[in-house]
C-alpha cells in the first residue's frame, strides 16, 4: 500500500467521526458526556461494544497466538458468558436502582469514602494501562508497515493518533463514542470476513476442507484446532482454569470497569440494558470464534503459498504481527484497506471509550462534580481532566513501545487479574455481606493482596508441586481480598 493511500484512507476515516462528532455534541453539557443523557438505543450499545471489548489486542493477537495456543482461547470466551449473565442479574440492577454515574460510587454509599477512592484509583490505573497498551499495538502496526519507511519517528505517529481521539471525544464524550463504536466495530468484523473470504479463495477452499485443513497443521506436535486442554491440570491451558477465569474476567473487565459500564449505563432502563448485555454475548462469541478460525486460515495459508513469517530475534513468530504482513503484503490492495480500517476501529473504539470512561471516573470519584453546581467550572474541569489522560496515554504508549511483547493479549489480561482483583473482593464483599469495614484500611488490603498473589503465581511451581496460575489468580485474588476485608470488618450496628 502507498503511503499517500494509507493517509488518504486515514483522514477520511477521522474525517467521518469528527462530523458524527459534531452532530452528537450539539447542546451537549457535561451531563451528556458522562451519561449520553441516558437516551442510547440498546442494540446500537450492544454492537458497539463488540468493537470496545475486543480492541486491537483481539484483532492482531488473537488469530496470531493460535500457533502457540492453539484455539484455547475459546475457553475463557465460553466463562465470559456466565460472567454476563452475572452482571446482568446481579450488578447492573444494582446500578440502575442507585443511578450512579460512576459505578463506584456504590462503595462509597457501602462502605465509606476511602473504599470509594481506593476502588476508583484502582480502575484507573488498570484502564489507564491496558488502553495504552491496546492503543499502542494499533500504532505499531502504522509505524512498522507504513511510517517506518517514510522516516517518521514514532512519537509522531503516537501524538497524532491520540489528538484524533482527542479531537473526535472531547465534547460528546459518551453520546458521540455510543454512535462511532457502532460504525467502528462494522468496519472490524467487515475487515474479518473478507480477509476469511480472500484466504478461501486464494486457496481453492470452502469452509469446511478450510476447517480441516486448520486441522491437520500442527505446532510442537498439536494441532492448531484444539479448543479444549483437558489432559493436565497444572497447565495454563487447562480447561476449569481458563473458564472461570475467562467468567471472572467478564466480571471485572465489564461489570466493575467504568469503561464498559458507562455505556450500559446511558440506556433509557434496565431492561433495555440487561437486553443490550444478552445481544452483546451472543454477538461477542460469535465474532471471537470467527478470529480464532481466521487465525488458523492464516498459517494455513502461510504455509500453502510458502511465506516466510516475520519472526523475533530468538528465532519464534512473531505472532502479533503475523496477520498484519499478510494483509498489507499478500492479500491485495482492498484487503489491506480493510485491513487498516480494521485495526484502526478496533483500537481506537476501546481507546476513546477509555479516555471517556477515565475522564467521567476522575471527574465523578475524586472532583465531586455532584457536588457542583456551576456549569462552566465542570466544563472547564472536564475539559483539563480529558486532556491530562490523553497525554498519560502518550507517555504509556511511547514507553511500551520499547516492550516489544510477543503476545499482548496475554498481557492485559494477566495485568487485569492483578489490578482488578481488589475490585472483585470490594463488592462482593458489599453484595454479600452487611458487615462494616473499618474504611482506612481498605488500601491496605487492596495493595498487600495483589502482591501476594503476583509472588505466588511467580513461585508457583516450586511452592506447588508444579502448579502453574492461569486467569484463575484472579479468582484467588478476589477471595483472598475478600478474606481480608473480612478481618478488618465488624458487624453492622444498622
Amino acid at each position: 500500500m502507498s503511503p499517500i493511500l494509507v493517509v488518504s484512507v486515514i483522514l477520511a476515516y477521522f474525517l467521518l467521526l469528527v462530523v458524527i462528532s459534531r452532530w452528537t455534541s450539539r447542546g451537549a453539557s457535561t451531563n451528556t458526556f458522562f451519561t449520553g443523557d441516558r437516551q442510547s438505543h440498546w442494540f446500537l450499545v450492544a454492537f458497539g461494544m463488540i468493537g470496545t471489548s475486543l480492541s486491537g489486542i483481539t484483532f492482531i493477537s488473537v488469530p496470531g497466538a493460535v500457533w502457540n495456543s492453539g484455539m484455547g482461547y475459546f475457553q475463557v470466551v465460553l466463562g465470559y458468558i456466565l460472567g454476563y449473565l452475572v452482571i446482568a442479574k446481579v450488578l447492573m440492577p444494582i446500578y440502575y436502582r442507585m443511578n450512579v454515574v460512576s459505578i463506584y460510587e456504590y462503595l462509597l454509599d457501602r462502605f465509606g469514602i476511602v473504599s470509594h477512592k481506593t476502588g476508583a484509583a484502582i480502575f484507573i490505573l488498570s484502564r489507564t494501562l491496558g488502553s495504552a497498551m491496546r492503543l499502542y499495538l494499533a500504532t505499531n502496526v502504522l509505524q512498522y508497515f507504513l511510517f517506518d519507511p517514510l522516516n517518521i519517528p514514532y512519537w509522531v505517529t503516537a501524538l497524532v493518533s491520540i489528538t484524533l481521539i482527542w479531537v473526535y471525544t472531547n465534547k460528546g464524550g459518551i453520546k458521540t463514542i455510543v454512535i462511532t463504536d457502532t460504525i467502528q466495530t462494522f468496519f472490524l468484523i467487515a475487515s474479518v470476513i473478507l480477509c476469511g473470504i480472500i484466504i478461501l479463495n486464494q486457496l481453492d477452499l470452502s469452509i469446511p476442507e478450510l476447517y480441516e485443513r486448520i486441522g491437520q497443521t500442527e505446532h510442537d506436535g498439536k494441532s492448531i484446532r484444539q479448543f479444549f486442554f483437558w489432559d493436565d491440570p497444572l497447565s495454563k491451558s487447562y480447561f476449569p482454569k481458563q473458564f472461570f477465569g475467562g467468567m471472572f474476567l467478564a466480571i471485572v473487565m465489564t461489570g466493575l470497569d467504568q469503561d464498559l459500564m458507562q455505556k450500559n449505563l446511558t440506556c433509557r432502563n434496565l431492561k433495555e440494558a440487561q437486553k443490550n448485555v444478552y445481544t452483546f454475548t451472543s454477538i461477542l462469541v460469535v465474532v471471537n470464534l470467527i478470529f480464532l478460525i481466521l487465525g488458523g486460515a492464516l498459517y494455513v495459508y502461510a504455509q500453502e503459498k510458502g511465506i516466510e513469517l516475520p519472526r523475533l530475534t530468538d528465532g519464534s513468530i512473531n505472532t502479533d504481527s503475523v496477520f498484519p504482513s499478510l494483509a498489507f503484503d499478500d492479500f491485495g490492495v482492498v484487503a489491506g484497506i480493510f485491513f487498516l480500517l480494521g485495526i484502526i476501529a478496533a483500537s481506537y473504539s476501546s481507546s476513546d471509550s477509555a479516555l471517556a470512561a477515565l475522564t467521567t471516573g476522575f471527574c465523578i470519584d475524586f472532583l465531586r462534580f455532584k457536588e457542583r453546581s456551576d456549569e462552566k467550572e465542570k466544563a472547564r474541569l472536564k475539559r483539563i481532566t480529558h486532556l491530562g489522560f490523553s497525554l498519560i496515554f502518550l507517555i504509556i504508549v511511547i514507553v511500551t513501545h520499547s516492550l516489544q511483547a510477543s503476545s499482548l493479549i496475554t498481557l492485559i489480561l494477566q495485568l487485569a487479574a492483578y489490578t482488578y482483583g481488589p475490585l472483585l473482593g470490594l463488592f462482593a464483599f458489599g453484595i454479600f455481606t452487611k458487615r462494616k469495614l473499618k474504611d482506612q484500611l481498605v488500601p491496605i488490603i487492596c495493595v498487600l493482596i495483589p502482591t501476594l498473589c503476583y509472588l505466588l503465581s511467580q513461585y508457583s511451581s516450586t511452592l506447588l508441586f508444579g502448579y502453574q496460575f492461569s486467569y484463575e489468580i484472579l479468582i484467588l485474588n478476589g477471595l483472598l481480598t475478600f478474606i481480608g476485608l473480612w478481618i478488618i470488618s465488624e458487624k453492622s450496628t444498622s
